[in-house]
């Protein structure tokens, strides 16, 4: 890994509070789709702790695209407020890439992405990328948001279902009596049952995980007691995300 300096070209929402941030990708910095990055921004958001200057998150564009993008719930907290009202054009840094939630295997191993909430930001990348290289791997995404106005990238993603025939899309909203937007789709939590559903016609899937530490590790549970070996789950929880 390598610190690199890099700017912000833009800024966008793209579900209820939750924006996307666009950087200039460096010459020569390249990624596995699912890795991350650290954000620095060049001055600490509180002297109390410098920590609060660095941040973790998931490369959401895909390595083939011009810029490095990350999405992030802006929460209250010293960093998100410091990079809320970061100025477009600013220098920041960034270091990376690091992080093993990468697809393994091929078309023999399909791939069953379990996402909650921003922990759809890694899939994002894989999915863009498998994508543009018409990869002939099987996918499938179970992802999980409280309302749809909540669930980022999800009309992209029901584009790339469209788009791409082994890409398919199962989302759930777990408190929709909340939601101001309608929904038609699939109502309730991940559970054995449904994960059993979508990855029954697939060839030895390969399970990856991504989300709030507790929907990880309540996954893992479902995982486990459903007979999938340990060798067969990949995951990452997104800790104060």
């Amino acid at each position: 890994m390598a610190m690199l300096s890099t700017r912000l070209l833009r800024r966008e929402q793209i579900a209820e509070g939750t924006m996307a941030f666009h950087f200039e990708k460096p010459a020569g910095f390249g990624f596995v789709p699912g890795q991350a990055m650290d954000l620095v921004l060049r001055q600490p958001a509180s002297a109390a702790d410098p920590r609060d200057g660095v941040h973790a998150f998931s490369i959401v564009s895909a390595p083939h695209e011009n810029d490095l993008t990350i999405a992030t719930r802006m929460r209250d907290t010293p960093f998100k407020n410091a990079l809320g009202r970061l100025p477009i054009g600013s220098a920041i840094q960034i270091d990376g890439p690091f992080g093993e939630l990468c697809l393994r295997g091929g078309p023999e191993h399909a791939a069953v992405c379990i996402a909650g909430g921003i922990g759809i930001t890694p899939f994002m990348s894989m999915l863009r990328h498998a994508a543009h290289e018409q990869s002939p791997q099987p996918l499938r995404l179970v992802y999980a948001n409280h309302r749809p106005e909540e669930a980022a990238f999800l009309g992209e993603l029901k584009r790339m279902e469209v788009k791409n025939p082994q890409f398919g899309l199962l989302a759930t909203m777990t408190r929709l009596a909340h939601a101001g937007l309608p929904w038609s789709g699939h109502t309730g939590a991940v559970d054995r049952e449904l994960l059993a559903a979508v990855a029954k016609p697939l060839p030895a899937p390969i399970f990856y995980v991504a989300g709030p530490p507790a929907m990880v590790e309540s996954m893992q549970q479902v995982l486990a007691d459903a007979g999938v070996p340990p060798e067969a789950v990949c995951s990452e929880g997104f800790d104060g995300y």
